[in-house]
């Protein structure tokens, strides 16, 4: 399976702007062969856009993810549609909780929903994520193209007990939509490799390109296998990063060095 992380300019409260360039990537990603697209974290208001997620919050049907479904469907590829501000009371069966949620969505190749992951670690510090939404509690996954295909969101990577969970629910990829700003740079290489590397799976980690007024997103979207070697990856600049990825190495992996099988509860 070829995967393509769409490390994209993001700019805060430019939702139409920024939806088009994620459109753009995805045409730009099935055209190099992708099947699977990863975009940023709130692509469309922007992280640190905190003043936004209020106003531009939509539905599990609103505009933003209908745009990128139907972009999925036309260049027939899969989208994890990186996430959005999600009103939870728009949503029909949702959570029964009202609020807001960082959520994506995983689109297959018709444009149809198949996984929805509200983001459960929601960043306090030197933010106002944690006060404005809510947290989710579902850990799904999906079978697509030969893996099974999990979903973690940025600050997530702090907490590998939910890697554990994706692990024992047979993740073999688990693609992590993220806007991590400077200057924690050795914080995001060292914990998306540790992910891969500890668990003995895939990841691929699509970060955000751009400045906020508080903050500059990193960027180094990068893929990492099994072992923990980095198939490719990107500098702060906005790029695709395009990896090929073979669900049988994981297999061989945990064959060749069964850490996981040493777990002890």
């Amino acid at each position: 399976m070829r995967l393509a992380l769409a490390q994209l300019v993001v700019e805060g409260s430019d939702v139409e702007g920024n939806i088009s360039r994620a459109e753009d990537a995805i045409a730009r990603a099935a055209d190099r062969g992708a099947d699977l697209v990863v975009l940023p974290e709130l692509f469309n208001v922007g992280y640190f856009a905190f003043d936004s997620y209020a106003r531009e919050a939509e539905s599990l049907d609103g505009p933003t993810l209908s745009r990128v479904a139907d972009a999925a469907r036309h260049h027939e590829v899969g989208v994890v549609a990186g996430s959005i501000v999600e009103d939870l009371a728009t949503t029909e069966g949702g959570p029964a909780e009202e609020g807001l949620a960082n959520t994506s969505v995983f689109l297959d190749r018709d444009g149809d929903r198949r996984a929805v992951y509200r983001k459960h670690h929601l960043f306090g510090y030197d933010s106002a994520e944690a006060e404005l939404l809510v947290p989710g509690e579902q850990v799904p996954t999906v079978d697509f193209d030969g893996f099974t295909v999990g979903v973690t969101t940025c600050y997530d990577l702090r907490f590998p007990e939910l890697y554990r969970r994706l692990v024992d629910a047979g993740a073999t990829l688990v693609c992590v939509p993220s806007a991590w700003p400077y200057p924690r740079v050795e914080h995001w290489t060292l914990l998306t490799r540790a992910r891969a590397v500890e668990n003995q799976f895939y990841v691929g980690a699509a970060n955000g390109s751009g400045e906020f007024e508080s903050a500059t997103l990193l960027g180094r979207s990068a893929v990492y296998d099994p072992w923990g070697t980095t198939l490719a990856g990107s500098g702060d600049d906005p790029a695709l990063v395009v990896a090929d990825c073979d669900p049988d190495r994981v297999e061989a992996v945990r064959e060749e060095f069964p850490a996981l099988a040493d777990r002890r509860r």
